[in-house]
Protein backbone atom coordinates (compact mmCIF):
# COMPACT_ATOMS: atom_id res chain seq x y z
CA UNK A 1 0.00 0.00 0.00
CA UNK A 2 1.11 3.63 -1.15
CA UNK A 3 1.57 5.32 2.11
CA UNK A 4 -0.24 9.34 2.76
CA UNK A 5 1.91 11.44 3.57
CA UNK A 6 2.18 15.73 5.40
CA UNK A 7 3.85 17.16 2.93
CA UNK A 8 5.64 20.23 5.01
CA UNK A 9 6.97 23.59 3.78
CA UNK A 10 10.44 24.84 5.68
CA UNK A 11 10.43 27.96 6.23
CA UNK A 12 7.44 29.75 7.90
CA UNK A 13 6.12 26.21 8.57
CA UNK A 14 8.73 24.29 10.81
CA UNK A 15 10.79 27.04 11.65
CA UNK A 16 10.23 30.97 11.93
CA UNK A 17 10.35 33.26 8.96
CA UNK A 18 12.70 36.06 8.75
CA UNK A 19 9.98 38.33 7.61
CA UNK A 20 10.91 41.78 6.21
CA UNK A 21 8.13 44.25 4.81
CA UNK A 22 5.59 41.61 4.86
CA UNK A 23 7.57 39.33 2.75
CA UNK A 24 9.19 36.06 4.17
CA UNK A 25 12.72 34.75 4.12
CA UNK A 26 14.93 31.75 5.07
CA UNK A 27 17.17 31.86 7.74
CA UNK A 28 20.87 33.00 6.19
CA UNK A 29 22.63 30.91 9.07
CA UNK A 30 22.72 28.16 11.69
CA UNK A 31 22.43 31.15 14.00
CA UNK A 32 19.32 32.12 12.52
CA UNK A 33 17.40 28.81 12.69
CA UNK A 34 14.33 28.94 15.20
CA UNK A 35 12.64 26.01 14.95
CA UNK A 36 8.83 26.27 15.73
CA UNK A 37 7.91 25.68 19.66
CA UNK A 38 5.18 23.53 18.65
CA UNK A 39 6.85 21.48 15.26
CA UNK A 40 8.40 18.20 17.70
CA UNK A 41 4.66 17.97 19.33
CA UNK A 42 2.65 18.38 16.14
CA UNK A 43 5.13 16.32 13.58
CA UNK A 44 5.12 13.54 16.17
CA UNK A 45 1.60 13.32 16.28
CA UNK A 46 1.57 13.10 12.39
CA UNK A 47 3.68 10.48 12.55
CA UNK A 48 1.66 8.47 14.64
CA UNK A 49 -1.13 8.83 12.54
CA UNK A 50 0.81 6.93 10.09
CA UNK A 51 1.80 10.07 8.10
CA UNK A 52 5.04 9.90 6.02
CA UNK A 53 6.66 13.15 7.10
CA UNK A 54 8.05 14.86 4.04
CA UNK A 55 9.71 18.63 3.29
CA UNK A 56 9.22 20.14 0.43
CA UNK A 57 11.19 23.65 0.25
CA UNK A 58 12.13 26.06 -2.46
CA UNK A 59 15.68 27.32 -1.90
CA UNK A 60 16.07 30.08 -4.88
CA UNK A 61 19.16 32.14 -3.05
CA UNK A 62 21.28 29.10 -4.20
CA UNK A 63 20.44 29.57 -8.00
CA UNK A 64 21.25 33.79 -7.58
CA UNK A 65 24.42 33.40 -5.15
CA UNK A 66 22.62 34.69 -2.01
CA UNK A 67 23.08 31.70 -0.33
CA UNK A 68 25.32 29.07 -0.03
CA UNK A 69 23.96 25.25 -0.82
CA UNK A 70 25.93 23.64 2.39
CA UNK A 71 24.51 26.48 4.39
CA UNK A 72 21.03 25.08 3.43
CA UNK A 73 21.75 21.35 4.06
CA UNK A 74 23.26 22.06 7.28
CA UNK A 75 19.68 23.80 8.26
CA UNK A 76 18.25 21.12 6.99
CA UNK A 77 20.53 18.40 8.69
CA UNK A 78 19.51 20.41 12.11
CA UNK A 79 15.94 20.11 11.42
CA UNK A 80 16.19 16.43 10.71
CA UNK A 81 18.40 16.39 13.89
CA UNK A 82 15.29 17.90 16.05
CA UNK A 83 12.65 16.69 13.84
CA UNK A 84 10.77 13.34 13.26
CA UNK A 85 11.24 13.87 9.72
CA UNK A 86 11.30 11.21 7.15
CA UNK A 87 12.70 13.05 3.90
CA UNK A 88 13.63 16.57 2.65
CA UNK A 89 13.47 17.35 -0.82
CA UNK A 90 14.80 20.56 -2.17
CA UNK A 91 14.41 22.70 -5.57
CA UNK A 92 17.69 24.84 -5.50
CA UNK A 93 16.21 26.98 -8.54
CA UNK A 94 14.79 30.30 -9.62
CA UNK A 95 11.95 31.20 -11.34
CA UNK A 96 14.33 32.10 -14.34
CA UNK A 97 15.00 27.68 -14.88
CA UNK A 98 11.38 26.76 -15.18
CA UNK A 99 11.64 23.82 -13.83
CA UNK A 100 9.20 21.23 -13.32
CA UNK A 101 10.21 20.86 -8.82
CA UNK A 102 10.11 24.57 -7.91
CA UNK A 103 7.03 25.05 -6.29
CA UNK A 104 4.31 26.17 -7.60
CA UNK A 105 4.98 23.21 -9.84
CA UNK A 106 4.32 20.21 -8.58
CA UNK A 107 7.26 18.09 -9.03
CA UNK A 108 8.98 18.30 -5.99
CA UNK A 109 5.38 16.78 -4.70
CA UNK A 110 5.60 14.38 -7.34
CA UNK A 111 9.34 12.62 -6.60
CA UNK A 112 9.76 9.64 -5.87
CA UNK A 113 9.02 7.46 -3.69
CA UNK A 114 5.07 7.98 -4.58
CA UNK A 115 2.54 8.85 -1.58
CA UNK A 116 -0.86 8.19 -1.59
CA UNK A 117 -1.83 11.86 -3.20
CA UNK A 118 -5.66 11.69 -2.63
CA UNK A 119 -4.73 10.89 1.13
CA UNK A 120 -1.85 13.07 1.58
CA UNK A 121 -2.26 16.89 2.92
CA UNK A 122 0.46 19.73 2.09
CA UNK A 123 0.84 22.80 5.04
CA UNK A 124 2.64 25.45 3.84
CA UNK A 125 2.49 29.42 4.45
CA UNK A 126 2.71 30.56 0.96
CA UNK A 127 0.37 30.46 -2.17
CA UNK A 128 3.11 28.41 -3.85
CA UNK A 129 2.69 25.71 -1.33
CA UNK A 130 -0.49 25.95 -1.70
CA UNK A 131 -1.01 25.94 -6.15
CA UNK A 132 1.67 22.88 -5.82
CA UNK A 133 -0.61 20.92 -3.57
CA UNK A 134 -3.41 21.18 -5.93
CA UNK A 135 -1.47 20.89 -9.20
CA UNK A 136 -0.31 17.59 -7.80
CA UNK A 137 -3.94 16.03 -6.83
CA UNK A 138 -2.84 16.20 -3.25
CA UNK A 139 -5.72 15.92 -1.18
CA UNK A 140 -6.11 18.50 1.55
CA UNK A 141 -4.00 21.80 1.85
CA UNK A 142 -3.07 23.69 5.33
CA UNK A 143 -2.33 27.12 4.80
CA UNK A 144 -0.29 28.86 7.79
CA UNK A 145 -1.48 32.21 7.66
CA UNK A 146 1.14 34.63 8.47
CA UNK A 147 -0.01 37.52 6.82
CA UNK A 148 2.33 37.68 4.10
CA UNK A 149 1.58 40.04 1.42
CA UNK A 150 1.21 38.04 -1.32
CA UNK A 151 -2.27 37.07 -3.19
CA UNK A 152 -3.38 34.21 -3.12
CA UNK A 153 -3.43 32.13 -6.52
CA UNK A 154 -5.90 29.13 -5.22
CA UNK A 155 -7.14 28.94 -1.64
CA UNK A 156 -6.06 26.53 1.07
CA UNK A 157 -9.31 24.35 2.60
CA UNK A 158 -8.32 25.87 5.75
CA UNK A 159 -5.99 28.54 7.69
CA UNK A 160 -4.54 28.00 10.77
CA UNK A 161 -1.97 29.75 12.92
CA UNK A 162 0.30 27.33 14.09
CA UNK A 163 2.10 23.95 12.79
CA UNK A 164 0.08 22.46 15.71
CA UNK A 165 -3.32 23.85 14.63
CA UNK A 166 -3.04 22.27 11.33
CA UNK A 167 -2.07 18.86 12.58
CA UNK A 168 -4.88 19.29 14.63
CA UNK A 169 -7.25 20.18 11.94
CA UNK A 170 -5.24 17.03 9.50
CA UNK A 171 -6.06 14.15 12.53
CA UNK A 172 -9.85 14.81 13.01
CA UNK A 173 -10.41 15.18 9.26
CA UNK A 174 -8.31 12.07 8.88
CA UNK A 175 -7.79 9.70 12.07
CA UNK A 176 -4.92 7.36 10.70
CA UNK A 177 -4.19 6.84 7.25
CA UNK A 178 -3.24 3.08 7.57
Amino acid sequence: MTPAAVFLDRDGVLNEPIVRDGKPYPPASLDELVIAGDARDALERLRAAHYRLVVVTNQPDVATGAQRRDVVEAINAALVAALPLDEVRVCYHDDRAACACRKPAPGLLLQPPAHDLPRSVMVGDRWRDVEAAARAGVGACVLIDRTYRETMTVEPDVRVRTLGEAADWILRRRIGVL
